[in-house]
């Protein structure tokens, strides 16, 4: 007889490795209590998940907010919410700015480019500016442009579709049981809503969250179940890197155990999705740990600086790729 620990994954080796099923909920738990001497084995079947069913190219992403701070929302975790005391204050990028953003991530060798705004969803000003930005860009730079705006109607979406916004992220940041203790001005079916309308309209979704919020284990095996229903093209990764004035400004660090106890269980119940590195790796991971994720299931990274925090040089990135033999996927390879 094998022990449960490693019952879980030879069942996971069946079930996802040979047939490209994810994990149920129930099996993704187990795989986030792994004791600590089988990550290195779930990470080992969680890269080969990812090679066999999305294969060995990483996706390279870089990202600019147009409009940052002064948000009307309260994520606690937000340092660009208006109604904590963090030192994020409102600021709006110019078009020019926005093209030479893009430049210099194409340069980087990325093939994506999104824009942020810090808002609940955009007004007619916000859309004006994403029209005027897409198009100044896409005359400038051969990159694709994907959005992050908040929660949007119907008509906004088509309007996107319309600019050639190819891709939208909007995160659901956490599961639906544990949302109201991080988010209590919008509800979590409200973001459901507008990535069903994205899905819905073509656009590629990019949906993911935060670990390390304070959910547990539990919630945190719902979470991956729950996108896995969605179904996003792709799953950014974040961990929560604590903002001072935020509500979460003295919560831990996530242990970069159970760090790594998540990339591989987020693989194993999504095969086939982009996951991606996002915020917080540096301070969750470091080094070794960043390493070791891009072997355990990881297929994209977000390079450079990050919203409101620091990242490493993209440059630090791009040469750990190609030490580990993991080509950047080629711009038409995206389109």
């Amino acid at each position: 007889m094998t022990d449960i620990p490693s019952d879980i994954l030879v069942r996971a080796r069946e079930q996802v490795l040979e047939r490209g099923v994810g994990l149920d909920e129930t099996d993704v738990l187990e795989i986030l209590r792994l004791p600590d001497d089988r990550i290195a084995d779930a990470l080992q079947l969680a890269h080969e998940v990812r090679m066999r069913w999305c294969g060995p190219e990483v996706e390279v992403e870089g990202i600019v907010s147009l409009k940052t701070g002064g948000c009307p929302e309260d994520c606690h975790f937000c340092s660009q919410s208006g109604l904590f005391s963090s030192p994020v204050r409102a600021v709006w990028l110019d078009i020019p700015s926005l093209v030479e953003a893009a430049r210099q991530t194409a340069a980087t060798g990325a093939t994506e480019f999104c824009i942020v705004a810090a808002v609940r969803g955009p007004d007619a000003r916000l859309m004006t500016q994403m029209r005027e930005g897409v198009k100044a860009i896409k005359e400038a730079v051969d990159i694709n442009v994907a959005a992050s705006l908040g929660m949007l109607s119907q008509e906004q979406v088509d309007e996107l579709v319309e600019m050639g916004v190819h891709r939208y992220n909007h995160n659901l940041e956490t599961c639906r049981t544990y949302f109201p203790n991080v988010v209590t001005t919008h509800s979590w079916e409200e973001r459901w809503g507008t990535l069903k309308m994205v899905r819905d309209s073509g656009m590629e979704v990019c949906c993911g969250g935060i670990l390390g919020l304070g959910e547990t284990v539990e919630q945190r095996a719902e979470f991956a179940v729950q996108l896995a229903e969605l179904d996003p093209h792709e799953v950014p990764l974040n961990f929560l890197n604590p903002r001072p004035g935020t509500p979460l400004e003295d919560q831990p660090v996530l242990d970069p155990k159970d760090a790594l106890r998540a990339i591989a269980a987020f693989r194993l119940a999504m095969p086939r999705t982009i996951i991606r590195y996002a915020g917080g790796r540096e301070i969750t991971l470091g080094d070794l740990g960043t390493r070791d994720g891009l072997l355990g299931g990881v297929n994209a990274v977000i390079v450079g600086n990050y919203l409101t925090t620091l990242g490493r040089p993209a440059t630090q990135d791009l040469e750990l790729l190609a030490e580990l033999k993991m080509p950047v996927k080629a711009l038409s390879a995206t389109l």
